[in-house]
């Protein structure tokens, strides 16, 4: 290892690896399709283990979920032996993990992606843990399930409290050895930087807490700079902080994106070039969510079907009359789908991923745009685990619990099952507590649209050409019809664009202040 004056070492993946050692706690940064993950210390890791053996029995930490929907990221560490136990937001990206999960190979626990991320913060500070309301009534509840996601799973991670005659979840913090993070940049004292990165997450919460437990931090980052020359202001990882750099010089922005400056903020691109949704089933339910912007609305597009909405915005030009946001901290611009999701194309600001958090919690959306696996007869819905597959309910709790107004889409029905059931496998999101604080929510399909009501979701709109009892017979449940069924939209069937523009021009802005309004 090569020691600088400063006492931060350039290593090499493998001699970063070297580091970990049995039992210990792995903290890794990064979200998603390899949006700032770590990718050649995991890759070293799996190669260390499948040669030697070594190390065995870690617990592996991640806020969001790693990799690239196969055996990349996290995936790199699904062999037996050498995970223990994982904690996650997400298992989405790492489905040879989650499998060992349902195998109950290890123990597993998936908590909300939010309040994982505000734990970082906590830890940091040396702070006994996370106090919030994230979580009630949901899965994470431990009064359900606690958040664990495999049978070995016993600890209690989360509880339930009362404080000032109010419940409360409280989220234990933990103890790091190594963290691997990743930068862009680092200079000759382990200064680094995130200029090509589409987000920064919480590596700088995650970098003080693990100095704080006296564990060592590593950076994996593209390229070295001579000390002095970075701008204070782009360093997201001060050198005090940082033991070792990696550097890797085919660092890619994502799995899919070797990089674009669009995502880093370098420049915006034109409308023209974010693609054209085609017609169908997806895009008409995009569409229909879109119907209910309005101006200077504050939006959360969460992965999946709704980061279509971006999209429709763009093709009907009115996607400046809103504000769209995505939960890893981009502020502004559209909102990237597919394996990029987490990215966002001309955001207007990039926030650490804690305080985009603060924001939502503290009920900053007025709209959140979020996908459903399956929803039932009491309007609860499942995002998190279905069949045989964990997904872990990244940051759809924290959005999910605290916007004024929710939007859930999907299909009516997927491989010819109802996608509504008569009861969900696991409560991502609870129908009655939402009822209980009047929060208005929808259910959006491209058959109907159903409108949380006192006793459970209530058929509010119904497709052209389809009858009530056709949309029935594709349910495993039979809704209340709303007082008000009306036919959904005819525009969002045709090819054409729909004037979605002039819609949300002719609908009243979100209020100011009174104390604005007088000025």
């Amino acid at each position: 290892m090569q020691e600088e004056t400063t006492g931060m070492r350039k290593v090499t993946p493998a001699q970063a690896a070297s580091l970990v050692r049995d039992g210990d706690t792995l903290l890794i940064g990064g979200s998603g399709g390899g949006h700032a993950v770590p990718e050649a210390l995991l890759e070293a890791l799996g190669r260390r283990f499948r040669e030697t053996g070594s190390p065995r029995g870690l617990t592996a930490l991640h806020p969001v979920g790693v990799g690239d929907g196969g055996n990349r990221g996290l995936g790199h560490l699904a062999q037996r032996g050498l995970l223990r136990r994982n904690i996650a937001g997400s298992y989405v990206n790492s489905p040879p993990v989650g499998a060992m999960a349902l195998r109950d190979e290890i123990e597993a626990w998936s908590l909300p992606q939010g309040a994982l991320s505000q734990l970082m913060r906590e830890m940091a500070a040396g702070r006994a843990g996370l106090l919030t309301r994230t979580g009630l009534h949901s899965f994470v509840d431990p009064r359900l399930q606690g958040g664990r996601q495999s049978p070995s799973a016993k600890e209690d991670l989360v509880e339930l409290v009362e404080f000032r005659g109010e419940e409360w979840l409280f989220y234990k913090p933990y103890h790091i050895d190594v963290a691997f993070l990743r930068g862009t940049t680092a200079d000759e004292d382990g200064n680094v930087s995130m200029e090509q990165e589409a987000v920064t997450l919480e590596m700088l919460s995650e970098a003080q807490a693990t100095r704080r437990c006296g564990g060592i931090v590593v950076v994996q980052v593209k390229r070295m700079a001579r000390r002095g020359t970075l701008h204070p202001k782009m360093v997201k990882i001060p050198g005090i902080l940082v033991d070792c750099v990696v550097v890797v010089p085919d660092q890619e922005q994502t799995y899919l994106t070797p990089y674009s400056p669009a995502y880093a903020g370098e420049l915006r691109v034109p409308l023209g070039d974010i693609p054209v949704l085609p017609l169908d089933a997806r895009k008409v339910v995009a569409r229909r969510g879109a119907l209910e912007l309005f101006p200077r609305a504050v939006c959360n597009l969460g992965s999946g079907i709704f980061t279509g909405l971006a999209n429709v915005a763009a093709e009907e030009g009115c996607l400046d009359a809103v504000c769209l946001t995505n939960e890893q901290g981009n502020i502004g611009g559209a909102p990237a789908s597919g394996g990029d999701a987490g990215a966002a194309m001309n955001p207007d600001m990039q926030v650490d991923q804690p305080y985009q958090f603060d924001f939502y919690d503290g009920g900053g959306l007025d709209l959140a745009f979020l996908s459903f696996a399956e929803f039932d007869a009491e309007g609860n819905v499942n995002v998190s685990r279905f069949g045989s597959k964990l997904i872990g309910p990244g940051g759809f709790i924290n959005i999910s619990q605290h916007a004024r107004r929710v939007v859930f889409g999907g299909t009516l029905t997927a491989g010819g099952k109802p996608k509504a059931v008569p009861r969900v496998e696991q409560v991502t999101f609870s129908g009655a507590y939402a009822a209980r604080r009047g929060q208005p929510v929808l259910y959006v399909t491209e058959a109907a649209v159903f409108r949380l009501g006192g006793a459970g979701p209530e058929l509010a709109e119904i497709a052209p050409g389809l009858t009530v009892e056709e949309v029935a017979a594709r349910m495993g449940f039979r809704p209340a019809l709303a007082p008000d069924l009306r036919e959904m939209d005819p525009r969002l069937f045709r090819d054409a664009r729909m004037g979605l523009a002039a819609d949300i021009t002719a609908k009243p802005p979100r209020p100011a202040s009174a104390r604005l309004a007088a000025l």
